[in-house]
């Protein structure tokens, strides 16, 4: 079953209106091209994006250390 959409300009860019039953979810889609279909697909992130995303959020008043390696001694690997 098809359902048309209206096209609108966002400032210099072209936008779809989606109707409700099409929504996603989160802030991002993937577009692709396929001959003269464009196809949008949610992005899945996977557990990584999620593990990293943890640390942004990190608030102000938590004490951050700089890391600085030590030099490496030349007696201390045989």
């Amino acid at each position: 079953m098809s359902t048309r959409a209206k096209l609108f300009w966002n400032g210099r860019s072209q936008a779809v209106r989606l109707p409700k039953e099409f929504r996603f979810s989160g802030d991002e889609v993937l577009i692709r091209r396929a001959n003269d279909k464009v196809i949008l697909e949610p992005v899945h992130k996977g557990w990584d994006d999620t593990f990293w995303a943890c640390f942004g959020k990190l608030s102000d008043d938590v004490e951050r250390t700089e890391f600085v390696a030590s030099e490496r001694r030349e007696d201390a690997f045989p």
